[in-house]
Parts: C-alpha cells; sequence; structure tokens
C-alpha cells in the first residue's frame, strides 16, 4: 500500500492529521516533504513530536526523490505531506510519483497573504499555487479542498474560475 494518503498543509504535521485523518485513511507513519523543516531540527523535532508516536520522517525534496521507490514499495501505509501545493506538484507531476491507492490529493491549510485568493476559512492561495492544483489536476488527481474529513468546501473544479481557468 505504501502511501494511503496525500495532503497539501501549511502547517504540515499537527495534532488534526493524527487524530482526525489517521482515523478516516489508515497511516502507520507520515512522510512530509519540506526543505526548510527538514534542515531545522527544532522544526523537525517538533514535527515528530505532533505525530503522536508515528513512524515520522521529514525530509527534503533531495532525499524524498532518492528514496521515493522505496517509500513506494514500502508496506508501511504511510501520509505523504507537503507545506506546498508546488511542492507537490513537483513529487506527482514533474517527478512522476504513482501512490498506486491515491486518487485524491487533499489541501488542507493555507495562510491568508499578500495576493493570495480566499477560498474558505484558512484556505488561501496564490496565483503560483492554483497552477500547481491545475497541473496536480491534468496529471488525473482530484483535488480536495478540506480541512478536516466533516469540513469539506469543495473540489478545484469548484474554485478554478477564481485563478482564470
Amino acid at each position: 500500500m505504501s502511501v494511503s494518503f496525500v495532503r497539501i498543509d501549511d502547517r504540515m504535521i499537527h495534532g488534526l492529521i493524527t487524530t482526525r485523518w489517521g482515523k478516516e485513511r489508515p497511516c502507520d507513519g507520515i512522510i512530509a516533504v519540506n526543505d526548510k523543516a527538514a534542515k531545522n531540527k527544532i522544526l523537525k523535532e517538533a514535527y515528530q513530536a505532533a505525530a503522536e508516536g508515528k513512524k515520522t520522517f521529514v525530509w527534503t525534496m533531495e532525499h524524498f526523490l532518492k528514496v521515493q521507490d522505496k517509500v513506494l514499495k514500502s508496506d508501511t501505509r504511510y501520509f505523504l505531506i507537503t507545506k506546498s501545493p508546488l511542492d507537490m506538484k513537483k513529487i506527482l507531476v514533474d517527478e512522476g510519483f504513482k501512490p498506486s491507492d491515491v486518487k485524491v490529493v487533499n489541501v488542507g491549510p493555507g495562510n491568508d497573504r499578500p495576493g493570495a485568493i480566499k477560498l474558505g476559512d484558512n484556505q488561501s492561495f496564490t496565483q503560483e499555487e492554483a497552477d500547481a492544483f491545475e497541473a496536480i489536476e491534468k496529471a488525473g488527481y482530484k483535488v480536495d479542498f478540506a480541512l478536516l474529513p466533516d469540513q469539506r468546501i469543495g473540489e478545484w473544479s469548484k474554485f478554478k474560475s477564481k485563478f482564470g481557468y
């Protein structure tokens, strides 16, 4: 099975990932891909502590790309999480990583910031991030915006016109 859930979340690993999403989807461990967090010992330790005893890795993009085949062949069911839509696009579209049982990319929080368009509570994204969502969808994935399993605001098709698609 290897990867059981794919998520973009600007907070990456936090209690709601392990408590709520972990009940909805099978999960033995978490792989977070973010260069800044992987290179910062304090951030890395904080993310690992938030995973509440699950096998947790915080990797640079370079390291993930080196070991992606091992991840796909693993018997461990991982959540794959990136902080940004751009990183997830690089993994799924540019590098062609194909988790066999995953057809949906879940999108969680995206901070309000200059140039971002608000889609829902704590879900704001820039044009560049929208371009990544469009590419992910064109690669065959459903892009679904949900902070929590019961807090879904809709799929990419509902929002894409706000970004010129």
